[in-house]
């Protein structure tokens, strides 16, 4: 059955299915998606997750023995396969097909895959699991529709926009779903009655003196160490929140590993680099990351970004500031820098 997306939060609510499959090229709109689904199933029990990144040399039986096997502490299973060429292949449609029978109700597979033309709907294997479960289809938001879906975004964090400053966002975002978030999230900190005009737009954009946190990962996706001290200083001494800066130091290295990913899959870097939708002036910043950083080690990064979230939290010792620049100084190149905030 396909889901809407904006109906996909209702959809949770009423019933779990034993299968989602979350397909499109936006990387904000399908992390938002799968993560809806993540605490949806959380929140009924489902406490154990095995994540399996299908890309060349999979072996698919893993998942067959996922399936087939629970841990101690855990009743119920999600696991969560994400595709990033979109074709499992041979193997990998046999057992997509055979697990459909497997899975029960103490056991829910997530599949995340780039947008799936219609040549991929039309096989099998993916009517197959269509059938079984729930399809959401995510479509990029376009120009006309920007503006509303800024609108709706300032509501739901509890901001009030103008007309024109939601037109000005519209027009300076170019298309970046992700930065319009990311501006969304900071003006939630600074705006002090919740009303947002043109002039906080305009103060947004155009105050590069300030140390803020999107020149933090620009610095460390340029490779420049230093400056990702003196930003981190500046960040720590301005009074920035810590758990909003992680936040979007995560998103941002979701996005690089989604990216990589491709790359490895064989993509063009032009047609990555536009799905993303990564602008014109950060893509020289953006392929000079992905160039210095494996997979595997953009996927350590961003593990390590979760230990800052469970030292803010009391969960993890340590400190949160330390542990923010050992990222942004490796994801720099840098890691032999260490604790200088």
């Amino acid at each position: 059955m396909k889901i809407y997306p904006e109906k996909l939060s209702g959809e949770l609510k009423n019933r779990v299915l034993k299968l989602y499959i979350v397909s499109g090229d936006d990387p904000l709109l399908v992390q938002e998606s799968a993560d809806m689904i993540r605490v949806a199933l959380k929140g009924n029990g489902f406490t154990e997750r095995e994540l399996f990144h299908a890309e060349s040399g999979f072996d698919w039986s893993n998942l067959l023995f996922s399936v087939g096997s629970m841990s101690l502490f855990a009743e119920k299973k999600l696991i969560e396969v994400r595709l990033p060429t979109g074709k499992p292949g041979d193997q990998g449609r046999k057992v997509l097909m055979e697990l459909v029978d497997q899975l029960n109700e103490d056991t829910v597979l997530l599949l995340v895959l780039p947008r799936a033309t219609q040549d991929i709907q039309r096989t099998k294997w993916f009517k197959t699991l269509e059938s079984a479960g729930g399809v959401i289809q995510i479509w990029p938001i376009d120009a006309k529709d920007l503006p509303r879906w800024l609108d709706t975004r300032f509501r739901q964090a509890g901001l009030k926009a103008t007309r024109e400053a939601v037109q000005l966002m519209a027009e300076r975002i170019e298309g970046n779903l992700l930065a319009a978030v990311q501006e969304i999230e900071r003006l939630k900190l600074v705006v002090a009655d919740q009303q947002v005009d043109v002039q906080h737009v305009v103060e947004g954009v155009a105050d590069s003196a300030r140390y803020d946190v999107f020149k933090l990962i620009d610095a460390a996706l340029a490779g420049d160490a230093s400056k990702c001290v003196r930003m981190a200083r500046g960040l720590k001494a301005e009074g920035i929140e810590l758990m909003f800066i992680i936040t979007m130091l995560a998103r941002e290295l979701r996005s690089l590993e989604m990216m990589k990913t491709a790359f490895v899959a064989g993509e063009s870097r032009p047609a990555v680099l536009k799905r993303a939708r990564v602008w014109k002036n950060r893509e020289a910043l953006v392929s000079r990351c992905l160039e210095r950083h494996n997979l595997t080690e953009l996927r350590r990064i961003a593990a390590s970004a979760g230990r800052v979230d469970r030292m803010i939290k009391g969960i993890e010792h340590g400190d949160p500031w330390r542990q923010l620049q050992d990222i942004v100084l490796e994801l720099a190149g840098h890691p032999a820098i260490k604790h200088a905030v």
